[in-house]
């Protein structure tokens, strides 16, 4: 049986492996997009999720809250990666 400190070990090295892409879902349109690069205005955007940005979750809020507008929907979706 685990301590309660080994299984925090494990919880926190398990959310330092989650990453965070935005996907977009545009009105209209039935692919979703997703964020590809931050660094420019506006966010550049790409369909493919395999070139998407991944991100920390503080990164990833703030670029949904970017592009929060009446013509697209952000959304969070959490990526595991391997270290």
């Amino acid at each position: 049986m685990l301590s309660s400190i080994s299984c925090y070990a494990v919880i926190l090295e398990y959310m330092a492996n989650i990453k965070f892409v935005v996907r977009v879902k545009q009105r209209g349109t039935r692919a979703p997009a997703y964020v590809q690069r931050i660094d420019r205005t506006p966010i550049q955007m790409t369909t493919n999720r395999k070139l998407a940005l991944m991100m920390g979750k503080f990164t990833a809020e703030d670029a949904a809250k970017s592009l929060q507008n009446s013509q697209c929907i952000p959304e969070l979706l959490p990526v595991q990666v391997t270290a």
